[in-house]
């Protein structure tokens, strides 16, 4: 496609393009900075799960955080794993990687829904605040990113 067969409303002239290296720093920091906060996140939730329900809310609070940390954890590392391959080998392992992660919450999940040695409540407050502080992490990162207006090749 040629600036000439764009609508008026694309401005002609070089397309955005990310670059190996905008996409590596971008799942570098992303995945940094998801890690710090679900470090931060293990260290506050044991202490308010301890307050809370003693060791059964340590156990609920480190549970959780282990769940966030699979969850997002994984799929920035796939992401950042998969950059520099095709945009459909990027995309198989990333779903992959969800299917597998569905399965082993479900897993999970079924496995402890007998056990009392966590505090549920704690458990689930702590999944919902990782993944979503995970996912708000990842959109900033994604913000902050520089990406060239010009292929410098």
């Amino acid at each position: 496609m040629t600036d000439h067969d764009l609508p008026p409303s694309v401005p002609a002239g070089p397309r955005p393009r990310v670059t190996p290296e905008g996409a590596h720093e971008l799942f570098r920091s992303a995945l940094r900075w998801v890690l710090l906060f679900l470090g931060a996140l293990a260290l506050v939730s044991v202490v308010v799960g301890a307050l809370v329900a003693q060791g059964r809310g340590v156990w609920g609070a480190l549970l959780g955080t282990a769940v966030a940390v699979v969850f997002s954890g994984t799929t920035v590392w796939s992401m950042w794993w998969t950059s520099h391959r095709s945009p459909s080998t990027m995309f198989a392992v990333v779903a992959g990687s969800w299917l597998v992660k569905i399965v082993v919450l479900f897993v999970a999940v079924a496995v402890l829904q007998g056990l009392d040695f966590f505090h549920p409540k704690v458990f689930v407050i702590v999944v919902i605040v990782g993944v979503l502080g995970s996912l708000v992490l990842d959109l900033v990162a994604f913000q902050r990113v520089r990406v060239p207006y010009v292929d410098p090749s």
